[in-house]
């Protein structure tokens, strides 16, 4: 095992360094990058990806010649960064690249640069590969105990079959991994369509029964806005330390429904806030707001990290729903109501309002829901005592004839004024911004202290 060099970059903390040039070196690279996942903290599926890119990359890129490749810790935000370098002529091949960014889309690989003085291109190239570190895992990572743990582990003790065979279980055991969530989603979609099958009937019976177009339209209208309700939660949760607060607020009754909703769950990481609007106004526009809802309910259960969450709806838009897209913001309060997650596709900014300090929209974002885009992960924020989240639909501030910016802003300016009590709080918001909507308004507010 070589010793770690001091990281180039100097916002990470080496833990391994070695070097590449046989298939035995390819084997100890791939355990070595097993044992170090596993030490920091990564998911069992993350452990496997980038064991299994860098054995793709390592007998790619193979030579006689030396080959390092670094691990480091990297501490805002929390990643592993693991560099593969060379200073030959090698070059990786596409299909290799292509698998690997498949795996870790996080993976980056760079050239030598030209000499300014010589018009020829130096030899040699650089592969970085970065895997965030879950927010939990990241707050108990030592690396210094990860570097013990590399002093007293044998790369050299496991033969070729060994290895061959770690790596067939490692695919099996995510194989199996990925049937199970195909089975669940299955029978999620299932348990979807059976009851989008007896909304739909109902809708069609209604239809038939009514000749009058325009007494047929406003019962229709109502009807669909009962069924939109149904997908939304009946009560929000009992949390203490959370006092919370919703309104939802359908549009005008000459608009179609939207897909606007509203999710509040407690899970073992902690209580877990959501606003989210599909796009489009129709009846299918809030029975696709119902598959989300439910499905975001069901993942929450399942401890996800709020980025990886959120990518598994977007695979489920594009599975079940292709063409649809969705805007989803999700809150995260830890337990003690300290520190606030938030990961957001494409939904209009959080507020959040300290109590004695001045409001802030929580601005990071990533991509709709529906594209395939990977999300960012979560950002973090510290909660002071006495806090409030506002969280809110376009229909509550967009209007045809203003600017969004400033109704952003007024709306600031508007809750850093307005009550303490969420409650309260949604009422003045909604007498002030939400006369004759034209579209359907949600405004989800909390306030935090930490609890008895």
């Amino acid at each position: 095992m070589n010793s770690p060099t001091p990281d180039r970059h100097g916002a990470a903390a080496p833990v391994l360094a070695v070097s590449v040039r046989t298939e035995h070196d390819v084997f100890a690279l791939r355990r070595h990058a097993k044992t170090i996942t596993e030490a920091i903290g990564l998911d069992a599926r993350d452990q496997v990806r980038l064991a299994t890119a860098l054995s793709e990359l390592g007998r790619d890129l193979m030579r006689p010649e030396v080959m390092t490749a670094v691990f480091s810790v990297q501490q805002e935000p929390a990643a592993l960064r693991t560099v593969l370098e060379w200073t030959d002529d090698r070059v990786p091949s596409r299909e290799s690249l292509t698998a690997v960014t498949r795996l870790l889309p996080q993976t980056r690989y760079d050239t030598a640069p030209t000499n300014a003085t010589r018009p020829a291109p130096r030899s040699g190239g650089r592969i970085e590969i970065t895997c965030p570190i879950p927010d939990l895992a990241a707050r108990d990572l030592k690396v210094d105990q990860v570097r013990a743990l590399l002093e007293t582990a044998d790369p050299s003790g496991a033969s070729a079959l060994d290895d061959l065979q770690a790596q067939t279980r490692d695919l099996i055991a995510s194989l199996q991994e990925a049937h199970a969530q195909r089975d669940e989603l299955e029978r999620l979609n299932d348990e979807l369509t059976e009851t989008n099958a007896g909304v739909m009937a109902m809708y069609a019976e209604l239809t038939v029964e009514h000749k009058d177009v325009v007494e047929r339209f406003g019962q229709e209208h109502e009807l669909a806005l009962a069924l939109q309700r149904t997908f939304l939660p009946a009560t929000l949760p009992d949390v203490p330390g959370a006092e919370l607060a919703v309104r939802y607020l359908p549009a005008t009754a000459a608009a179609e429904i939207g897909g606007d909703f509203y999710e509040a769950v407690t899970t073992r990481q902690g209580l877990l806030l959501a606003v989210g609007d599909v796009v489009g106004h129709s009846l299918k526009a809030a029975m696709v707001m119902g598959e989300l809802r439910h499905a975001l309910r069901a993942y929450a259960a399942q401890d996800h990290p709020l980025h990886t969450l959120l990518q598994h709806l977007d695979h489920l838009l594009g599975l079940h729903r292709p063409g649809w897209t969705a805007t989803v913001c999700i809150a995260l309060v830890e337990p003690g109501n300290t520190r606030l997650h938030i990961a957001n596709a494409g939904h209009l900014p959080p507020l959040l309002l300290p109590p004695n300090g001045t409001p802030r929209y929580l601005t990071e974002h990533g991509p709709l829901l529906g594209l395939g885009l990977p999300q960012p992960a979560a950002t973090v924020h510290h909660l002071e005592p006495g806090s409030r989240l506002l969280m809110i639909t376009d229909g509550l501030i967009e209007t045809r004839d203003t600017n969004l910016d400033d109704r952003l802003a007024l709306l600031a300016a508007t809750a850093a004024t307005g009550a303490a009590h969420p409650d309260a709080l949604c009422t003045e918001l909604l007498d002030t911004f939400g006369t004759e909507p034209e579209d359907d308004i949600i405004i989800f507010t909390a306030r935090l202290t930490p609890p008895p």
